[in-house]
């Protein structure tokens, strides 16, 4: 169980980072925070975008962020988070994640992949 919000977030953003790979481009990569971006003009609710915000995690004060905006796209998906992970989610789409083991990595990790279906699907990326 790590419980070191540095630890917690190296972690997070080793299992973001192989989606810079598959279409996603970061906009801040320090050692507090790391996003997401897709980079790709598309049309959300009618209006025109030239990006869409993926994911992100950071560390505040009290816990470690991560952000996760398909949720945006698809309410729906909150029914995919596992009871572990939704209890740690604060608001529409941000996580509050103060301890980190193998089964929430887990989760994290379905979620992400989860997400990168569907903005692939949706063409976003």
């Amino acid at each position: 169980m790590k419980t070191d919000f540095i630890e917690i977030f190296q972690t997070i953003r080793a299992v973001l980072q192989p989606y810079a790979t598959l279409g996603f481009n970061n906009r801040i990569n320090s050692e507090t925070t790391y996003d997401l971006w897709s980079d790709i003009e598309v049309t959300i609710d009618g209006k025109k975008r030239n990006e869409v915000y993926f994911a992100a995690v950071m560390i505040h004060k009290g816990h470690v962020g991560l952000y996760y905006m398909p949720v945006y796209a698809e309410p729906e998906m909150k029914q995919i988070f596992d009871p572990a992970l939704l209890k740690l989610l604060k608001g529409k789409s941000c996580f509050h994640i103060k301890k980190l083991d193998e089964p929430l990595l887990a989760h994290i990790e379905d979620a992400l992949a989860e997400g990168y279906r569907l903005y692939k699907e949706k063409g976003w990326v």
